[in-house]
């Protein structure tokens, strides 16, 4: 999967978030991240946080970060 999309589906979520307020949507955003992307889309995003994370809103960058932090992804195929 694209970057591209990769940056939008994940704003996409933060937009679904935003309403819950700061504290609410970044633990939200992580988690929904976290259950529902694979292991692919999670090396691809974090890539792409790694490169600077253009394109990504304040609330998923940080949400993205933190889920870094505290995720050990399988090797890759």
């Amino acid at each position: 999967m694209s970057p591209d999309r990769l940056i939008y589906m994940a704003n996409q979520i933060g937009k679904f978030f935003k309403s819950q307020g700061h504290d609410k949507a970044v633990p939200g955003i992580a988690e929904h991240i976290k259950k529902f992307w694979d292991p692919r889309m999670k090396r691809a995003i974090f890539a792409h946080l790694d490169a600077g994370g253009a394109g990504l809103e304040a609330n998923v960058r940080e949400a993205l970060t933190a889920l870094k932090q505290t995720t050990t992804l399988p090797a890759a195929p």
